[in-house]
Protein backbone atom coordinates (compact mmCIF):
# COMPACT_ATOMS: atom_id res chain seq x y z
CA UNK A 1 0.00 0.00 0.00
CA UNK A 2 2.81 2.39 0.92
CA UNK A 3 4.46 1.81 -2.45
CA UNK A 4 1.28 2.74 -4.32
CA UNK A 5 0.64 5.88 -2.28
CA UNK A 6 4.26 6.92 -2.73
CA UNK A 7 3.89 6.29 -6.47
CA UNK A 8 0.91 8.66 -6.60
CA UNK A 9 2.98 11.36 -4.93
CA UNK A 10 5.89 10.71 -7.29
CA UNK A 11 3.59 10.95 -10.32
CA UNK A 12 2.22 14.25 -9.06
CA UNK A 13 5.75 15.60 -8.61
CA UNK A 14 7.60 14.38 -11.70
CA UNK A 15 4.99 12.83 -13.99
CA UNK A 16 6.67 11.19 -16.97
CA UNK A 17 10.31 12.37 -17.10
CA UNK A 18 11.07 13.40 -20.69
CA UNK A 19 14.64 12.12 -20.61
CA UNK A 20 13.62 8.72 -19.27
CA UNK A 21 11.94 6.46 -21.85
CA UNK A 22 8.48 5.47 -20.67
CA UNK A 23 7.93 1.69 -20.28
CA UNK A 24 4.79 1.94 -22.43
CA UNK A 25 6.99 3.08 -25.33
CA UNK A 26 8.84 -0.24 -25.24
CA UNK A 27 5.59 -2.16 -24.86
CA UNK A 28 4.40 -0.37 -27.97
CA UNK A 29 7.57 -1.30 -29.84
CA UNK A 30 7.09 -4.95 -28.89
CA UNK A 31 3.51 -4.82 -30.19
CA UNK A 32 4.66 -3.23 -33.48
CA UNK A 33 7.36 -5.89 -33.90
CA UNK A 34 4.83 -8.63 -33.21
CA UNK A 35 2.42 -7.16 -35.75
CA UNK A 36 5.11 -7.02 -38.44
CA UNK A 37 6.05 -10.65 -37.84
CA UNK A 38 2.42 -11.79 -37.87
CA UNK A 39 1.60 -10.02 -41.13
CA UNK A 40 4.54 -11.76 -42.80
CA UNK A 41 3.22 -15.14 -41.67
CA UNK A 42 -0.53 -14.88 -42.26
CA UNK A 43 -3.07 -12.67 -43.98
CA UNK A 44 -6.27 -14.68 -43.52
CA UNK A 45 -8.98 -13.53 -41.15
CA UNK A 46 -8.77 -16.68 -39.02
CA UNK A 47 -4.98 -16.60 -38.95
CA UNK A 48 -4.88 -12.96 -37.88
CA UNK A 49 -7.41 -13.57 -35.12
CA UNK A 50 -5.44 -16.53 -33.71
CA UNK A 51 -2.19 -14.61 -34.04
CA UNK A 52 -3.83 -11.64 -32.30
CA UNK A 53 -4.73 -13.84 -29.35
CA UNK A 54 -1.15 -15.12 -29.13
CA UNK A 55 0.23 -11.59 -29.43
CA UNK A 56 -2.07 -10.32 -26.69
CA UNK A 57 -1.19 -13.13 -24.29
CA UNK A 58 2.54 -12.86 -24.95
CA UNK A 59 2.64 -9.08 -24.52
CA UNK A 60 0.57 -9.03 -21.33
CA UNK A 61 2.21 -12.05 -19.66
CA UNK A 62 5.64 -10.96 -20.88
CA UNK A 63 5.16 -7.48 -19.44
CA UNK A 64 4.09 -8.88 -16.07
CA UNK A 65 7.02 -11.31 -15.88
CA UNK A 66 9.57 -8.71 -16.98
CA UNK A 67 8.60 -6.15 -14.35
CA UNK A 68 8.14 -8.81 -11.67
CA UNK A 69 11.62 -10.05 -12.51
CA UNK A 70 13.45 -6.74 -12.34
CA UNK A 71 11.70 -5.82 -9.09
CA UNK A 72 12.64 -9.24 -7.64
CA UNK A 73 16.27 -8.71 -8.62
CA UNK A 74 16.24 -5.19 -7.16
CA UNK A 75 14.98 -6.50 -3.81
CA UNK A 76 17.70 -9.16 -3.87
CA UNK A 77 20.32 -6.45 -4.33
CA UNK A 78 18.95 -4.20 -1.59
CA UNK A 79 15.64 -3.63 0.15
CA UNK A 80 15.65 0.10 -0.52
CA UNK A 81 16.50 -0.42 -4.20
CA UNK A 82 13.52 -2.76 -4.56
CA UNK A 83 11.21 -0.29 -2.85
CA UNK A 84 12.49 2.64 -4.94
CA UNK A 85 12.15 0.73 -8.21
CA UNK A 86 8.66 -0.48 -7.27
CA UNK A 87 7.55 3.07 -6.54
CA UNK A 88 8.97 4.36 -9.81
CA UNK A 89 7.45 1.58 -11.93
CA UNK A 90 4.05 2.05 -10.28
CA UNK A 91 4.24 5.81 -10.87
CA UNK A 92 4.79 5.16 -14.56
CA UNK A 93 1.42 3.41 -14.79
CA UNK A 94 -0.37 6.56 -13.59
CA UNK A 95 -1.32 9.58 -15.67
CA UNK A 96 -2.59 12.10 -13.10
CA UNK A 97 0.21 14.56 -13.80
CA UNK A 98 0.30 14.17 -17.58
CA UNK A 99 -3.48 14.27 -17.99
CA UNK A 100 -3.67 17.44 -15.91
CA UNK A 101 -0.85 19.13 -17.84
CA UNK A 102 -2.17 18.11 -21.26
CA UNK A 103 -5.66 19.42 -20.46
CA UNK A 104 -4.22 22.71 -19.20
CA UNK A 105 -2.16 22.97 -22.39
CA UNK A 106 -5.47 23.05 -24.27
CA UNK A 107 -7.32 25.33 -21.84
CA UNK A 108 -4.66 28.03 -21.52
CA UNK A 109 -4.55 28.97 -25.23
CA UNK A 110 -8.35 29.03 -25.26
CA UNK A 111 -8.26 31.74 -22.61
CA UNK A 112 -6.43 34.01 -25.05
CA UNK A 113 -8.47 32.94 -28.08
CA UNK A 114 -5.58 31.01 -29.63
CA UNK A 115 -7.63 28.24 -31.25
CA UNK A 116 -4.75 27.09 -33.46
CA UNK A 117 -2.55 26.18 -30.48
CA UNK A 118 -5.49 24.68 -28.59
CA UNK A 119 -6.30 22.43 -31.57
CA UNK A 120 -2.68 21.32 -31.81
CA UNK A 121 -2.50 20.52 -28.09
CA UNK A 122 -5.82 18.64 -28.21
CA UNK A 123 -4.51 16.51 -31.09
CA UNK A 124 -1.84 15.21 -28.69
CA UNK A 125 -4.42 13.55 -26.44
CA UNK A 126 -7.31 12.54 -28.73
CA UNK A 127 -7.64 10.40 -31.83
CA UNK A 128 -10.22 12.60 -33.57
CA UNK A 129 -9.43 15.20 -36.21
CA UNK A 130 -8.86 18.57 -34.55
CA UNK A 131 -7.73 20.86 -37.38
CA UNK A 132 -11.12 22.52 -37.91
CA UNK A 133 -12.64 22.35 -34.44
CA UNK A 134 -14.26 25.45 -33.00
CA UNK A 135 -14.02 26.54 -29.36
CA UNK A 136 -16.89 24.49 -27.92
CA UNK A 137 -15.81 21.35 -29.78
CA UNK A 138 -12.28 21.76 -28.40
CA UNK A 139 -13.66 22.11 -24.89
CA UNK A 140 -15.88 19.07 -25.37
CA UNK A 141 -12.99 16.98 -26.65
CA UNK A 142 -10.84 17.95 -23.68
CA UNK A 143 -13.51 17.21 -21.09
CA UNK A 144 -14.29 13.89 -22.77
CA UNK A 145 -10.67 12.75 -22.80
CA UNK A 146 -10.16 13.78 -19.16
CA UNK A 147 -13.23 11.79 -18.10
CA UNK A 148 -12.42 8.70 -20.19
CA UNK A 149 -8.76 8.62 -19.21
CA UNK A 150 -9.59 8.91 -15.52
CA UNK A 151 -10.24 5.16 -15.66
CA UNK A 152 -7.51 4.11 -18.12
CA UNK A 153 -4.82 6.33 -16.66
CA UNK A 154 -5.64 6.46 -12.97
CA UNK A 155 -8.30 4.36 -11.28
CA UNK A 156 -7.73 1.11 -13.20
CA UNK A 157 -3.92 1.10 -12.70
CA UNK A 158 -4.51 1.83 -9.01
CA UNK A 159 -7.03 -1.00 -8.83
CA UNK A 160 -4.57 -3.51 -10.26
CA UNK A 161 -1.71 -2.03 -8.29
CA UNK A 162 -3.54 -2.67 -5.02
CA UNK A 163 -4.36 -6.21 -6.13
CA UNK A 164 -1.02 -7.32 -7.57
CA UNK A 165 1.49 -4.52 -7.17
CA UNK A 166 3.41 -2.65 -9.89
CA UNK A 167 3.88 -5.70 -12.18
CA UNK A 168 0.11 -6.24 -12.48
CA UNK A 169 -0.50 -2.52 -12.93
CA UNK A 170 2.05 -2.49 -15.75
CA UNK A 171 0.44 -5.59 -17.29
CA UNK A 172 -2.80 -3.62 -17.29
CA UNK A 173 -1.02 -0.82 -19.17
CA UNK A 174 0.09 -3.44 -21.70
CA UNK A 175 -3.57 -4.36 -22.29
CA UNK A 176 -4.38 -0.68 -22.61
CA UNK A 177 -1.59 -0.17 -25.12
CA UNK A 178 -2.70 -3.17 -27.19
CA UNK A 179 -6.19 -1.70 -27.41
CA UNK A 180 -4.95 1.77 -28.36
CA UNK A 181 -2.59 0.43 -31.06
CA UNK A 182 -4.46 -2.45 -32.67
CA UNK A 183 -7.91 -2.46 -31.07
CA UNK A 184 -9.60 -0.70 -33.97
CA UNK A 185 -12.63 -2.05 -35.79
CA UNK A 186 -11.41 -1.05 -39.23
CA UNK A 187 -10.44 -3.48 -41.96
CA UNK A 188 -6.77 -3.58 -40.96
CA UNK A 189 -7.26 -4.44 -37.29
CA UNK A 190 -10.71 -6.02 -36.93
CA UNK A 191 -9.18 -9.49 -36.68
CA UNK A 192 -5.68 -8.87 -35.33
CA UNK A 193 -6.88 -6.49 -32.63
CA UNK A 194 -9.98 -8.42 -31.59
CA UNK A 195 -8.38 -10.14 -28.58
CA UNK A 196 -6.70 -6.99 -27.30
CA UNK A 197 -9.88 -4.94 -27.56
CA UNK A 198 -12.01 -7.58 -25.83
CA UNK A 199 -9.43 -8.02 -23.06
CA UNK A 200 -9.34 -4.25 -22.54
CA UNK A 201 -13.12 -4.23 -22.11
CA UNK A 202 -12.84 -7.09 -19.62
CA UNK A 203 -10.05 -5.68 -17.43
CA UNK A 204 -11.71 -2.26 -17.27
CA UNK A 205 -15.14 -3.64 -16.34
CA UNK A 206 -14.74 -3.64 -12.55
CA UNK A 207 -12.49 -0.53 -12.23
CA UNK A 208 -14.91 1.50 -14.37
CA UNK A 209 -17.84 0.61 -12.14
CA UNK A 210 -15.92 1.27 -8.95
CA UNK A 211 -15.03 4.64 -10.45
CA UNK A 212 -18.70 5.22 -11.15
CA UNK A 213 -19.47 4.65 -7.47
CA UNK A 214 -16.78 7.17 -6.54
CA UNK A 215 -18.35 9.71 -8.90
CA UNK A 216 -21.66 9.14 -7.15
CA UNK A 217 -20.07 9.54 -3.71
CA UNK A 218 -18.73 12.99 -4.60
CA UNK A 219 -21.74 14.02 -6.69
CA UNK A 220 -23.32 15.91 -3.78
CA UNK A 221 -20.60 18.55 -4.17
CA UNK A 222 -21.12 19.05 -7.93
CA UNK A 223 -23.63 21.30 -9.75
CA UNK A 224 -25.57 18.28 -10.98
CA UNK A 225 -25.80 16.65 -7.56
CA UNK A 226 -26.49 12.98 -6.93
CA UNK A 227 -29.65 12.99 -9.06
CA UNK A 228 -27.90 14.53 -12.06
CA UNK A 229 -24.96 12.14 -11.97
CA UNK A 230 -27.04 9.04 -11.28
CA UNK A 231 -29.66 9.77 -13.93
CA UNK A 232 -27.08 10.55 -16.59
CA UNK A 233 -25.06 7.42 -15.83
CA UNK A 234 -28.20 5.27 -15.79
CA UNK A 235 -29.67 6.71 -18.99
CA UNK A 236 -26.62 7.47 -21.14
CA UNK A 237 -23.57 5.40 -20.10
CA UNK A 238 -24.69 2.34 -22.07
CA UNK A 239 -24.98 4.41 -25.27
CA UNK A 240 -21.20 4.84 -25.46
CA UNK A 241 -19.32 2.54 -27.89
CA UNK A 242 -17.22 1.33 -24.95
CA UNK A 243 -18.99 -0.62 -22.19
CA UNK A 244 -16.74 1.15 -19.68
CA UNK A 245 -15.83 4.65 -20.91
CA UNK A 246 -19.45 5.70 -20.99
CA UNK A 247 -19.67 5.49 -17.20
CA UNK A 248 -17.06 8.16 -16.49
CA UNK A 249 -18.11 10.35 -19.42
CA UNK A 250 -21.76 10.28 -18.41
CA UNK A 251 -20.85 10.91 -14.77
CA UNK A 252 -18.87 14.04 -15.64
CA UNK A 253 -21.61 15.28 -17.97
CA UNK A 254 -24.19 14.86 -15.23
CA UNK A 255 -21.95 16.41 -12.58
CA UNK A 256 -21.24 19.53 -14.64
CA UNK A 257 -24.74 19.72 -16.21
CA UNK A 258 -23.27 19.73 -19.72
CA UNK A 259 -23.72 17.59 -22.81
CA UNK A 260 -20.88 15.50 -24.22
CA UNK A 261 -20.75 13.30 -27.30
CA UNK A 262 -21.90 14.21 -30.80
CA UNK A 263 -20.20 14.45 -34.17
CA UNK A 264 -16.46 13.73 -34.45
CA UNK A 265 -14.24 13.05 -37.45
CA UNK A 266 -11.55 10.39 -37.53
CA UNK A 267 -9.20 10.57 -40.53
CA UNK A 268 -11.90 12.49 -42.34
CA UNK A 269 -14.62 9.94 -41.60
CA UNK A 270 -17.65 11.16 -39.64
CA UNK A 271 -18.55 9.39 -36.40
CA UNK A 272 -21.68 10.25 -34.47
CA UNK A 273 -21.27 9.51 -30.79
CA UNK A 274 -24.32 9.22 -28.56
CA UNK A 275 -25.09 12.32 -26.55
CA UNK A 276 -24.26 12.17 -22.84
CA UNK A 277 -26.16 14.39 -20.43
CA UNK A 278 -28.48 17.33 -20.90
CA UNK A 279 -27.17 20.74 -22.07
CA UNK A 280 -28.35 22.60 -18.99
CA UNK A 281 -25.20 24.71 -19.22
CA UNK A 282 -23.26 25.68 -22.32
CA UNK A 283 -19.73 24.32 -22.58
CA UNK A 284 -17.22 26.87 -21.32
CA UNK A 285 -13.48 26.87 -20.65
CA UNK A 286 -14.18 26.57 -16.93
CA UNK A 287 -15.59 23.10 -17.53
CA UNK A 288 -12.11 21.86 -18.48
CA UNK A 289 -10.84 23.00 -15.10
CA UNK A 290 -13.86 21.55 -13.33
CA UNK A 291 -13.37 18.19 -15.04
CA UNK A 292 -9.76 18.21 -13.80
CA UNK A 293 -10.85 18.97 -10.24
CA UNK A 294 -13.25 16.04 -10.41
CA UNK A 295 -10.46 13.84 -11.81
CA UNK A 296 -8.19 14.73 -8.90
CA UNK A 297 -10.89 14.06 -6.31
CA UNK A 298 -11.77 10.72 -7.93
CA UNK A 299 -8.06 9.80 -7.88
CA UNK A 300 -7.91 10.50 -4.15
CA UNK A 301 -11.12 8.55 -3.66
CA UNK A 302 -9.70 5.50 -5.42
CA UNK A 303 -6.49 5.70 -3.38
CA UNK A 304 -8.45 5.94 -0.12
CA UNK A 305 -10.81 3.12 -1.08
CA UNK A 306 -7.92 0.88 -2.12
CA UNK A 307 -6.07 1.58 1.11
CA UNK A 308 -9.11 0.77 3.24
CA UNK A 309 -9.73 -2.51 1.44
CA UNK A 310 -6.02 -3.38 1.61
CA UNK A 311 -5.92 -2.79 5.37
CA UNK A 312 -9.14 -4.49 6.40
CA UNK A 313 -9.73 -7.31 3.92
Amino acid sequence: MGIILAAIVLDLIIGDPRRFPHPVVYIGKAISLGERIIRKITKSSKGLKIAGILLTVSIVVGTYLFFWGIIWVAFKVHLYLGIALSIFIMSQTLAINSLYKHALAVANPLLTGDLSTARKELSMIVGRDTANLEKQAIIRGTVETVSENTVDGITAPLFYGFIGGPPLAMAYKAVNTLDSMIGYKDERYIDLGWAGARLDDLVNYIPARITGLIYLSISFFTPGGFKGVWNTMREDASKHPSPNSGISEAAVAGALQIQLGGLNYYRGIASNRALMGKPIKNLEIKHIYHSLYIMLIVSVGMAVLGSIIYLFI
